[in-house]
């Protein structure tokens, strides 16, 4: 459905880069908040099916530490460096995915997993273009960014 929304969404992006509303971050806020009160990311979890999130430092350390091995051993098994420099999993779907779709790891799960999917934050204008893209990874930011249409319209 998202794929379907794709073309709506990249004008409403565009838009938003020209027009640069001083309230975005409080409208992405707002409906963000709306959105997930009705989301179970249990019954999708396409961001972890599909995506890798970046691991800093901080946690390689503290997931390696729950898993009781060093962190090389942790970077060696389960991480390569992107083309960014960033490192990332070498594979999809993320390793600590069960198969109810919870997170083997979750209670300390990295930082781009705990603020994933970015739609409130501030700067949002800064980060136009991943909320575009994690419009067809997660149906949250879809129907976020169709709310978001209207207000802009």
């Amino acid at each position: 459905m998202a794929n379907e929304n794709l073309s709506r969404n990249t004008q409403l992006i565009k838009r938003l880069k020209k027009k640069k509303p001083k309230d975005l971050d409080d409208q992405f806020s707002e409906l963000h908040d709306e959105v997930f009160e009705t989301t179970d990311c249990l019954t999708c979890a396409n961001c972890c099916k599909t995506t890798s999130p970046i691991f800093l430092p901080t946690d390689i350390s503290r997931v390696s530490k729950r898993l009781g091995i060093r962190p090389a051993e942790f970077h060696d098994r389960y991480l390569k460096t992107d083309e960014d420099g960033d490192f990332v999993l070498t594979q999809a779907p993320c390793p600590f995915l069960l198969d109810d779709n919870t997170c083997e790891v979750y209670d300390v799960r990295p930082k781009a997993c705990r603020e994933y999917p970015h739609t409130n934050r501030k700067r949002m204008h800064q980060i136009l273009n991943l909320t575009l893209k994690n419009s067809t990874i997660c149906p949250a930011v879809d129907e976020i960014l169709g709310k978001l249409e209207k207000v802009y319209a």
